[in-house]
Protein backbone atom coordinates (compact mmCIF):
# COMPACT_ATOMS: atom_id res chain seq x y z
CA UNK A 1 0.00 0.00 0.00
CA UNK A 2 1.23 3.48 -0.79
CA UNK A 3 -0.23 6.70 0.54
CA UNK A 4 0.72 10.15 -0.68
CA UNK A 5 -0.48 13.34 0.94
CA UNK A 6 -1.73 15.92 -1.50
CA UNK A 7 0.28 19.07 -1.93
CA UNK A 8 3.16 20.47 -3.84
CA UNK A 9 5.60 18.16 -2.13
CA UNK A 10 5.04 14.65 -0.80
CA UNK A 11 4.70 14.74 3.00
CA UNK A 12 4.20 11.01 3.67
CA UNK A 13 4.59 7.66 1.91
CA UNK A 14 3.68 4.21 3.16
CA UNK A 15 4.84 0.81 1.90
CA UNK A 16 4.45 -2.69 3.30
CA UNK A 17 7.21 -5.21 4.04
CA UNK A 18 7.16 -8.72 5.44
CA UNK A 19 9.39 -8.46 8.47
CA UNK A 20 11.76 -6.10 10.27
CA UNK A 21 14.25 -7.15 12.96
CA UNK A 22 17.34 -5.89 14.76
CA UNK A 23 20.63 -7.56 13.83
CA UNK A 24 21.60 -7.72 17.49
CA UNK A 25 18.31 -9.26 18.58
CA UNK A 26 16.14 -12.17 17.59
CA UNK A 27 13.03 -10.08 18.15
CA UNK A 28 11.13 -8.66 15.21
CA UNK A 29 7.98 -6.74 14.50
CA UNK A 30 6.63 -9.63 12.42
CA UNK A 31 7.87 -13.19 11.95
CA UNK A 32 8.33 -14.34 8.39
CA UNK A 33 8.53 -17.99 9.56
CA UNK A 34 4.87 -17.99 10.48
CA UNK A 35 2.42 -19.39 7.95
CA UNK A 36 0.27 -16.31 8.44
CA UNK A 37 1.52 -12.87 9.39
CA UNK A 38 0.48 -9.24 9.48
CA UNK A 39 2.54 -7.11 7.10
CA UNK A 40 4.72 -4.38 8.60
CA UNK A 41 4.08 -0.80 7.52
CA UNK A 42 7.07 1.31 6.48
CA UNK A 43 6.20 5.00 6.64
CA UNK A 44 8.42 7.72 5.18
CA UNK A 45 7.64 11.21 6.41
CA UNK A 46 9.11 14.45 7.73
CA UNK A 47 9.10 14.80 11.50
CA UNK A 48 9.83 18.41 12.52
CA UNK A 49 11.83 18.85 9.36
CA UNK A 50 13.78 15.57 9.62
CA UNK A 51 13.28 12.85 6.99
CA UNK A 52 12.27 9.77 8.98
CA UNK A 53 11.44 6.12 8.35
CA UNK A 54 9.13 4.37 10.79
CA UNK A 55 8.28 0.65 10.89
CA UNK A 56 5.11 -0.45 12.72
CA UNK A 57 2.16 -2.84 12.56
CA UNK A 58 -0.33 -0.70 14.45
CA UNK A 59 -0.12 3.06 13.89
CA UNK A 60 -1.17 3.57 17.51
CA UNK A 61 1.46 1.19 18.89
CA UNK A 62 4.49 2.42 20.77
CA UNK A 63 6.46 -0.66 19.70
CA UNK A 64 7.99 0.57 16.49
CA UNK A 65 11.33 1.39 14.91
CA UNK A 66 12.24 4.93 13.90
CA UNK A 67 15.16 5.71 11.63
CA UNK A 68 16.67 9.10 10.84
CA UNK A 69 17.32 8.98 7.09
CA UNK A 70 20.09 11.57 7.36
CA UNK A 71 22.38 9.07 9.09
CA UNK A 72 21.17 5.85 7.45
CA UNK A 73 22.28 3.62 4.58
CA UNK A 74 20.42 0.74 2.91
CA UNK A 75 22.19 -2.31 1.47
CA UNK A 76 20.60 -5.16 -0.54
CA UNK A 77 21.58 -8.65 0.66
CA UNK A 78 19.49 -10.54 -1.89
CA UNK A 79 16.32 -10.09 -3.93
CA UNK A 80 14.03 -10.13 -0.88
CA UNK A 81 16.26 -9.07 2.00
CA UNK A 82 18.09 -5.83 2.83
CA UNK A 83 19.94 -4.34 5.76
CA UNK A 84 19.63 -0.76 7.01
CA UNK A 85 22.52 0.69 9.03
CA UNK A 86 21.82 3.86 10.97
CA UNK A 87 23.27 6.00 13.75
CA UNK A 88 21.30 5.98 16.98
CA UNK A 89 21.65 8.49 19.84
CA UNK A 90 21.39 7.24 23.41
CA UNK A 91 20.18 10.35 25.24
CA UNK A 92 20.61 8.70 28.62
CA UNK A 93 24.32 8.10 28.03
CA UNK A 94 25.02 11.11 25.79
CA UNK A 95 26.56 8.99 23.01
CA UNK A 96 25.73 7.52 19.62
CA UNK A 97 26.34 4.15 18.00
CA UNK A 98 25.49 2.19 14.85
CA UNK A 99 22.44 -0.04 14.60
CA UNK A 100 21.65 -2.66 12.00
CA UNK A 101 18.09 -3.53 10.94
CA UNK A 102 17.16 -6.40 8.63
CA UNK A 103 14.21 -5.79 6.32
CA UNK A 104 12.58 -8.75 4.55
CA UNK A 105 10.18 -8.48 1.62
CA UNK A 106 7.55 -10.81 0.23
CA UNK A 107 8.74 -10.42 -3.34
CA UNK A 108 11.43 -8.70 -5.37
CA UNK A 109 9.10 -5.98 -6.66
CA UNK A 110 8.35 -4.97 -3.08
CA UNK A 111 12.09 -4.72 -2.43
CA UNK A 112 12.65 -2.50 -5.47
CA UNK A 113 9.82 -0.17 -4.46
CA UNK A 114 11.22 0.15 -0.93
CA UNK A 115 14.76 0.89 -2.14
CA UNK A 116 13.44 3.47 -4.58
CA UNK A 117 11.42 5.23 -1.86
CA UNK A 118 14.37 5.13 0.57
CA UNK A 119 16.72 6.74 -1.95
CA UNK A 120 14.14 9.37 -2.93
CA UNK A 121 13.33 10.43 0.64
CA UNK A 122 16.97 10.43 1.70
CA UNK A 123 17.89 12.61 -1.28
CA UNK A 124 14.98 14.97 -0.71
CA UNK A 125 15.66 15.24 3.02
CA UNK A 126 19.44 15.47 2.98
CA UNK A 127 20.61 16.78 -0.40
CA UNK A 128 17.85 19.13 -1.45
CA UNK A 129 16.96 20.31 2.05
CA UNK A 130 14.33 19.05 4.43
CA UNK A 131 10.75 19.73 3.34
CA UNK A 132 9.75 21.12 6.68
CA UNK A 133 6.09 21.64 7.46
CA UNK A 134 7.33 24.99 8.77
CA UNK A 135 10.28 25.79 6.54
CA UNK A 136 13.34 24.31 4.86
CA UNK A 137 16.89 23.55 5.79
CA UNK A 138 19.45 24.91 3.39
CA UNK A 139 22.54 22.96 2.36
CA UNK A 140 26.07 23.91 1.49
CA UNK A 141 28.57 25.83 3.59
CA UNK A 142 26.87 28.48 5.68
CA UNK A 143 28.13 31.79 6.99
CA UNK A 144 28.58 30.14 10.38
CA UNK A 145 30.90 27.52 8.87
CA UNK A 146 32.92 30.22 7.11
CA UNK A 147 33.85 32.09 10.30
CA UNK A 148 33.92 29.32 12.95
CA UNK A 149 36.39 26.46 12.90
CA UNK A 150 34.79 23.01 12.82
CA UNK A 151 36.45 21.70 16.00
CA UNK A 152 35.15 24.64 18.04
CA UNK A 153 31.64 24.27 16.66
CA UNK A 154 31.63 20.54 17.42
CA UNK A 155 32.62 21.12 21.05
CA UNK A 156 30.15 23.99 21.37
CA UNK A 157 27.13 22.04 20.14
CA UNK A 158 28.18 18.97 22.13
CA UNK A 159 28.32 21.05 25.31
CA UNK A 160 24.90 22.61 24.82
CA UNK A 161 23.43 19.28 23.73
CA UNK A 162 23.75 17.92 27.28
CA UNK A 163 20.97 18.22 29.83
CA UNK A 164 23.30 18.86 32.76
CA UNK A 165 24.50 22.12 31.19
CA UNK A 166 20.96 23.16 30.36
CA UNK A 167 20.04 22.48 33.97
CA UNK A 168 22.87 24.74 35.11
CA UNK A 169 21.35 27.60 33.12
CA UNK A 170 17.76 26.82 34.10
CA UNK A 171 18.77 26.83 37.77
CA UNK A 172 20.18 30.31 37.38
CA UNK A 173 16.99 31.79 38.77
CA UNK A 174 18.10 35.36 38.16
CA UNK A 175 18.45 34.55 34.47
CA UNK A 176 15.38 32.35 34.07
CA UNK A 177 13.17 34.41 36.36
CA UNK A 178 14.04 37.65 34.58
CA UNK A 179 13.24 36.14 31.18
CA UNK A 180 9.93 34.80 32.49
CA UNK A 181 8.98 38.16 34.01
CA UNK A 182 10.01 40.06 30.87
CA UNK A 183 7.80 37.85 28.70
CA UNK A 184 4.76 37.49 30.95
CA UNK A 185 4.71 41.17 31.96
CA UNK A 186 4.69 42.10 28.27
CA UNK A 187 1.91 39.81 27.06
CA UNK A 188 0.77 42.52 24.68
CA UNK A 189 3.95 41.98 22.66
CA UNK A 190 3.32 38.23 22.34
CA UNK A 191 -0.44 37.67 22.05
CA UNK A 192 -1.28 36.54 18.54
CA UNK A 193 2.30 37.07 17.33
CA UNK A 194 4.77 34.80 15.55
CA UNK A 195 7.90 34.26 17.64
CA UNK A 196 11.31 32.80 16.74
CA UNK A 197 13.38 31.42 19.61
CA UNK A 198 17.02 31.74 18.50
CA UNK A 199 19.16 28.94 19.95
CA UNK A 200 16.21 27.46 21.81
CA UNK A 201 18.15 24.95 23.93
CA UNK A 202 15.67 23.09 26.13
CA UNK A 203 12.80 25.14 24.68
CA UNK A 204 12.04 26.95 27.93
CA UNK A 205 11.82 30.41 26.32
CA UNK A 206 9.54 29.03 23.61
CA UNK A 207 7.23 27.71 26.32
CA UNK A 208 7.29 31.11 28.04
CA UNK A 209 6.31 32.78 24.76
CA UNK A 210 3.47 30.30 24.31
CA UNK A 211 2.31 31.01 27.86
CA UNK A 212 2.20 34.69 26.95
CA UNK A 213 -0.19 33.94 24.08
CA UNK A 214 2.06 33.66 21.03
CA UNK A 215 0.27 32.52 17.89
CA UNK A 216 3.15 30.24 16.95
CA UNK A 217 6.75 29.79 18.10
CA UNK A 218 9.57 28.43 15.93
CA UNK A 219 12.25 27.05 18.24
CA UNK A 220 15.52 26.86 16.29
CA UNK A 221 18.25 24.75 17.89
CA UNK A 222 21.34 23.31 16.19
CA UNK A 223 22.55 20.90 18.89
CA UNK A 224 21.17 17.52 19.96
CA UNK A 225 19.25 19.42 22.62
CA UNK A 226 16.57 19.87 19.93
CA UNK A 227 15.46 16.29 20.59
CA UNK A 228 15.07 17.00 24.30
CA UNK A 229 13.20 20.21 23.47
CA UNK A 230 10.74 18.24 21.33
CA UNK A 231 10.20 15.85 24.22
CA UNK A 232 9.70 18.64 26.76
CA UNK A 233 7.34 20.55 24.50
CA UNK A 234 5.36 17.40 23.66
CA UNK A 235 4.95 16.88 27.41
CA UNK A 236 3.21 20.25 27.65
CA UNK A 237 0.57 19.75 24.92
CA UNK A 238 -1.53 22.80 25.74
CA UNK A 239 1.49 24.94 24.84
CA UNK A 240 3.32 22.57 22.53
CA UNK A 241 0.65 22.62 19.85
CA UNK A 242 1.79 26.17 19.07
CA UNK A 243 5.53 25.40 19.09
CA UNK A 244 7.59 23.81 16.32
CA UNK A 245 11.16 22.74 17.01
CA UNK A 246 13.53 23.07 14.06
CA UNK A 247 16.90 21.37 14.35
CA UNK A 248 19.43 23.42 12.42
CA UNK A 249 21.56 26.54 12.45
CA UNK A 250 19.89 29.94 12.25
CA UNK A 251 22.20 30.72 9.36
CA UNK A 252 20.77 27.76 7.39
CA UNK A 253 17.10 27.17 8.19
CA UNK A 254 14.26 28.79 6.29
CA UNK A 255 10.88 29.72 7.77
CA UNK A 256 7.54 30.07 5.97
CA UNK A 257 6.72 33.37 7.64
CA UNK A 258 8.38 36.35 9.25
CA UNK A 259 8.57 36.75 13.01
CA UNK A 260 6.98 39.59 14.93
CA UNK A 261 9.37 39.07 17.81
CA UNK A 262 12.69 37.32 18.44
CA UNK A 263 13.57 35.85 21.81
CA UNK A 264 16.97 34.45 22.67
CA UNK A 265 19.60 34.06 25.36
CA UNK A 266 22.70 34.86 23.27
CA UNK A 267 24.88 36.23 26.05
CA UNK A 268 28.22 34.70 26.99
CA UNK A 269 30.92 35.73 29.43
CA UNK A 270 31.54 39.47 28.99
CA UNK A 271 28.35 39.43 26.87
CA UNK A 272 30.24 38.60 23.67
CA UNK A 273 31.92 35.24 24.36
CA UNK A 274 30.79 32.32 22.13
CA UNK A 275 29.88 34.85 19.41
CA UNK A 276 26.18 34.00 19.57
CA UNK A 277 25.29 37.67 19.43
CA UNK A 278 26.19 37.49 15.74
CA UNK A 279 23.72 34.66 15.26
CA UNK A 280 21.07 36.75 17.02
CA UNK A 281 21.76 39.62 14.61
CA UNK A 282 21.61 37.26 11.62
CA UNK A 283 18.24 35.98 12.84
CA UNK A 284 17.04 39.59 13.03
CA UNK A 285 18.08 40.26 9.44
CA UNK A 286 16.62 36.99 8.12
CA UNK A 287 13.40 36.50 10.07
CA UNK A 288 12.21 39.65 11.84
CA UNK A 289 9.57 41.94 10.34
CA UNK A 290 10.47 45.65 10.10
CA UNK A 291 10.21 47.28 13.54
CA UNK A 292 9.75 43.85 15.14
CA UNK A 293 10.75 43.42 18.77
CA UNK A 294 13.82 41.70 20.15
CA UNK A 295 14.01 40.20 23.65
CA UNK A 296 16.64 41.22 24.76
CA UNK A 297 16.80 44.57 22.98
CA UNK A 298 20.27 45.85 23.85
CA UNK A 299 23.27 44.97 25.95
CA UNK A 300 25.85 47.02 27.85
CA UNK A 301 29.38 46.09 28.83
CA UNK A 302 30.43 47.96 31.99
CA UNK A 303 34.08 48.55 32.86
CA UNK A 304 35.95 49.99 35.85
CA UNK A 305 39.50 49.74 37.22
CA UNK A 306 39.92 47.64 40.36
CA UNK A 307 42.39 46.99 43.16
CA UNK A 308 42.71 43.45 44.50
CA UNK A 309 46.11 42.58 45.95
CA UNK A 310 45.02 39.07 46.92
CA UNK A 311 44.00 38.19 43.36
CA UNK A 312 47.17 39.69 41.90
CA UNK A 313 49.44 37.75 44.24
CA UNK A 314 47.45 34.56 43.67
CA UNK A 315 48.02 34.74 39.91
CA UNK A 316 51.67 35.76 40.22
CA UNK A 317 52.40 32.93 42.66
CA UNK A 318 51.11 30.31 40.20
CA UNK A 319 54.30 30.71 38.20
CA UNK A 320 56.57 30.12 41.20
CA UNK A 321 56.60 26.42 40.29
CA UNK A 322 58.73 27.33 37.28
CA UNK A 323 61.38 29.03 39.42
CA UNK A 324 62.70 25.67 40.61
CA UNK A 325 66.32 25.16 39.59
CA UNK A 326 66.50 21.51 40.58
CA UNK A 327 63.25 19.78 39.72
CA UNK A 328 64.39 16.14 39.58
CA UNK A 329 67.66 17.48 38.30
CA UNK A 330 66.06 19.81 35.75
CA UNK A 331 66.23 23.62 35.80
CA UNK A 332 62.69 24.91 35.09
CA UNK A 333 63.53 28.61 35.21
CA UNK A 334 63.81 29.04 31.39
CA UNK A 335 60.02 28.68 31.24
CA UNK A 336 59.19 31.01 34.14
CA UNK A 337 58.55 34.11 32.04
CA UNK A 338 56.40 32.15 29.60
CA UNK A 339 54.39 30.71 32.50
CA UNK A 340 53.83 34.22 33.90
CA UNK A 341 52.53 35.41 30.54
CA UNK A 342 50.22 32.42 30.29
CA UNK A 343 48.71 32.92 33.74
CA UNK A 344 48.19 36.64 33.28
CA UNK A 345 46.62 36.03 29.85
CA UNK A 346 43.65 34.31 31.49
CA UNK A 347 40.72 36.61 32.31
CA UNK A 348 39.45 35.85 35.81
CA UNK A 349 35.80 34.81 36.12
CA UNK A 350 34.40 35.12 39.63
CA UNK A 351 32.00 37.15 41.77
CA UNK A 352 33.89 40.02 43.39
CA UNK A 353 32.96 42.57 45.99
CA UNK A 354 32.07 45.91 44.33
CA UNK A 355 34.28 47.69 46.88
CA UNK A 356 37.36 46.61 44.91
CA UNK A 357 36.37 49.13 42.19
CA UNK A 358 38.39 52.35 42.39
CA UNK A 359 36.48 54.57 39.92
CA UNK A 360 32.95 54.92 38.53
CA UNK A 361 32.24 52.53 35.66
CA UNK A 362 31.79 53.46 32.02
CA UNK A 363 29.74 51.48 29.50
CA UNK A 364 29.78 50.32 25.91
CA UNK A 365 26.31 49.83 24.39
CA UNK A 366 25.41 47.23 21.76
CA UNK A 367 21.92 47.84 20.38
CA UNK A 368 20.75 44.49 19.00
CA UNK A 369 18.04 46.13 16.88
CA UNK A 370 20.50 48.19 14.82
CA UNK A 371 24.01 46.76 15.25
CA UNK A 372 25.48 45.10 12.17
CA UNK A 373 26.95 41.64 12.42
CA UNK A 374 30.31 42.98 11.21
CA UNK A 375 30.36 45.50 14.07
CA UNK A 376 30.88 42.57 16.45
CA UNK A 377 33.98 41.27 14.70
CA UNK A 378 36.08 43.98 16.36
CA UNK A 379 35.05 46.12 19.33
CA UNK A 380 37.19 49.08 20.39
CA UNK A 381 36.41 50.92 23.63
CA UNK A 382 38.44 54.00 24.69
CA UNK A 383 38.80 54.12 28.47
CA UNK A 384 38.87 57.14 30.74
CA UNK A 385 38.43 57.13 34.52
CA UNK A 386 39.18 59.34 37.50
CA UNK A 387 40.72 57.59 40.49
CA UNK A 388 38.77 57.88 43.73
CA UNK A 389 41.56 56.91 46.14
CA UNK A 390 45.29 56.66 46.69
CA UNK A 391 45.67 53.02 45.68
CA UNK A 392 47.28 50.51 43.34
CA UNK A 393 45.27 49.44 40.26
CA UNK A 394 45.56 45.79 39.23
CA UNK A 395 43.45 45.77 36.09
CA UNK A 396 39.99 46.23 34.59
CA UNK A 397 36.77 44.71 35.94
CA UNK A 398 33.90 44.03 33.53
CA UNK A 399 30.28 42.91 33.67
CA UNK A 400 27.20 43.30 31.51
CA UNK A 401 23.46 43.78 31.53
CA UNK A 402 20.71 43.44 28.91
CA UNK A 403 17.42 45.26 28.50
CA UNK A 404 14.06 43.73 27.56
CA UNK A 405 12.33 46.77 26.09
CA UNK A 406 8.72 45.59 26.33
CA UNK A 407 5.72 47.72 25.43
CA UNK A 408 4.38 47.42 28.98
CA UNK A 409 7.43 46.91 31.19
CA UNK A 410 11.14 47.53 30.67
CA UNK A 411 13.16 44.95 32.56
CA UNK A 412 16.93 44.62 33.02
CA UNK A 413 18.95 41.46 33.57
CA UNK A 414 22.22 42.41 35.24
CA UNK A 415 25.42 40.57 36.16
CA UNK A 416 26.81 43.50 38.16
CA UNK A 417 28.96 42.95 41.26
CA UNK A 418 26.83 43.24 44.38
CA UNK A 419 23.70 42.12 42.51
CA UNK A 420 22.40 38.53 42.87
CA UNK A 421 25.01 36.26 41.31
CA UNK A 422 24.35 34.65 37.92
CA UNK A 423 26.12 31.80 36.12
CA UNK A 424 27.97 34.46 34.11
CA UNK A 425 29.57 35.96 37.25
CA UNK A 426 31.88 38.90 36.42
CA UNK A 427 35.20 39.12 34.61
CA UNK A 428 38.50 40.79 35.49
CA UNK A 429 41.56 41.36 33.33
CA UNK A 430 44.61 41.45 35.64
CA UNK A 431 47.60 43.42 34.39
CA UNK A 432 51.13 42.07 35.03
CA UNK A 433 52.30 45.51 36.20
CA UNK A 434 50.02 47.40 38.63
CA UNK A 435 49.58 51.17 38.38
CA UNK A 436 49.80 53.60 41.30
CA UNK A 437 47.22 56.41 41.37
CA UNK A 438 46.31 59.38 43.55
CA UNK A 439 42.75 60.62 44.22
CA UNK A 440 41.48 62.57 41.23
CA UNK A 441 44.24 61.31 38.94
CA UNK A 442 43.17 60.48 35.38
CA UNK A 443 43.40 56.90 34.10
CA UNK A 444 43.20 56.39 30.35
CA UNK A 445 43.46 53.35 28.11
CA UNK A 446 41.93 51.13 25.55
CA UNK A 447 39.98 47.86 25.54
CA UNK A 448 40.25 46.26 22.12
CA UNK A 449 38.39 42.97 21.49
CA UNK A 450 38.94 41.01 18.27
CA UNK A 451 36.80 37.98 17.35
CA UNK A 452 38.56 34.75 16.41
CA UNK A 453 37.54 31.44 14.80
CA UNK A 454 37.24 29.57 18.10
CA UNK A 455 33.96 31.38 18.89
CA UNK A 456 35.53 33.88 21.24
CA UNK A 457 37.70 37.01 21.41
CA UNK A 458 41.27 38.09 21.92
CA UNK A 459 41.32 41.03 24.34
CA UNK A 460 44.00 43.72 24.26
CA UNK A 461 43.97 45.93 27.35
CA UNK A 462 46.10 48.99 28.02
CA UNK A 463 45.81 51.27 31.05
CA UNK A 464 47.94 54.38 31.65
CA UNK A 465 48.24 57.02 34.35
CA UNK A 466 48.98 60.63 33.42
CA UNK A 467 51.10 63.11 35.33
CA UNK A 468 49.62 64.65 38.44
CA UNK A 469 49.89 68.08 40.01
CA UNK A 470 51.35 71.33 38.66
CA UNK A 471 52.52 71.04 35.06
CA UNK A 472 50.55 67.84 34.48
CA UNK A 473 49.44 68.98 31.05
CA UNK A 474 53.06 68.92 29.92
CA UNK A 475 54.01 65.82 31.84
CA UNK A 476 52.27 63.17 29.72
CA UNK A 477 52.02 59.51 30.69
CA UNK A 478 53.94 58.38 33.78
CA UNK A 479 52.92 54.70 33.96
CA UNK A 480 51.49 52.26 31.45
CA UNK A 481 50.63 48.56 31.61
CA UNK A 482 49.34 46.29 28.84
CA UNK A 483 48.35 42.66 28.43
CA UNK A 484 46.77 40.30 25.92
CA UNK A 485 43.99 37.98 27.10
CA UNK A 486 42.18 35.01 25.57
CA UNK A 487 38.50 35.12 26.47
CA UNK A 488 38.19 31.48 25.37
CA UNK A 489 40.50 30.35 28.19
CA UNK A 490 39.45 32.10 31.43
CA UNK A 491 40.47 31.27 34.97
CA UNK A 492 37.30 30.20 36.78
CA UNK A 493 37.76 31.33 40.37
CA UNK A 494 34.23 31.03 41.73
CA UNK A 495 35.23 28.86 44.70
CA UNK A 496 37.97 31.20 45.91
CA UNK A 497 37.47 33.48 48.95
CA UNK A 498 36.40 36.99 48.06
CA UNK A 499 38.90 39.81 48.51
CA UNK A 500 38.05 43.01 50.31
CA UNK A 501 39.98 46.22 49.72
CA UNK A 502 42.37 47.41 52.36
CA UNK A 503 43.53 50.94 53.03
CA UNK A 504 46.76 51.71 51.23
CA UNK A 505 48.73 51.82 54.48
CA UNK A 506 47.47 48.32 55.38
CA UNK A 507 48.83 46.66 52.24
CA UNK A 508 51.88 44.66 53.30
CA UNK A 509 52.66 42.85 50.04
CA UNK A 510 54.48 40.22 52.06
CA UNK A 511 53.71 37.28 49.77
CA UNK A 512 55.64 38.51 46.76
CA UNK A 513 57.45 41.60 45.68
CA UNK A 514 55.41 42.74 42.71
CA UNK A 515 58.29 44.88 41.48
CA UNK A 516 60.16 41.66 40.74
CA UNK A 517 57.58 40.48 38.18
CA UNK A 518 59.00 41.51 34.84
CA UNK A 519 56.79 40.52 31.92
CA UNK A 520 57.26 41.82 28.42
CA UNK A 521 54.17 43.74 27.32
CA UNK A 522 52.27 42.16 24.40
CA UNK A 523 50.49 45.34 23.39
CA UNK A 524 52.82 48.26 23.81
CA UNK A 525 51.04 50.52 21.39
CA UNK A 526 49.77 53.39 23.50
CA UNK A 527 49.27 55.81 20.65
CA UNK A 528 45.50 55.79 21.03
CA UNK A 529 45.41 56.19 24.80
CA UNK A 530 44.41 59.83 24.78
CA UNK A 531 41.32 59.38 22.62
CA UNK A 532 38.16 60.75 24.13
CA UNK A 533 36.08 57.82 25.38
CA UNK A 534 32.47 57.43 24.41
CA UNK A 535 30.43 58.63 27.36
CA UNK A 536 27.59 56.27 26.65
CA UNK A 537 26.70 54.68 29.94
CA UNK A 538 23.33 56.37 29.72
CA UNK A 539 23.12 56.26 25.92
CA UNK A 540 19.73 56.42 24.31
CA UNK A 541 18.62 53.72 21.92
CA UNK A 542 16.06 53.63 19.17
Amino acid sequence: MEVAVAGQKQKQQELTVACVSNLSSSSSISSSSSSSYSPVTARFNFNSGVAELRFFQDSESNEDLRIDLRTSQLFKLNSVESICVCEVSDTTKEKSYSRGITVRFREEEESRAFHSAFDQWKKEGVVQGSCLPNGTLSVGKSKFDDKIEASSAKMYFHYYGQLLHQQNMLQDYVRTGTYYAAVIENRADFVGRVVVDVGAGSGILSLFAAQAGAKHVYAVEASEMAEYARKLIAGNPSLGQRITVIKGKVEEVELPEKADILISEPMGTLLINERMLETYIIARDRFLVPNGKMFPTLGRIHMAPFSDEYLYVEIANKALFWQQQNYYGVDLTPLHDSACKAYFSQPVVDAFDPRVLVAPAISHVINFTSTKEEDLYEIDVPLKFTAAANIRIHGLACWFDVLFNGSTVQRWLTTAPGAPTTHWYQLRCVLPQPLYVMPGQEITGRLHMVAHHAQSYTIYLTLAVKSWGPGAEQGGVLQQSSCKFDLKEPYYRMSQPQAYPLAQDQLTHHLINTQDIQIQSQDDDGSDLMQNPSQNSDAEFH
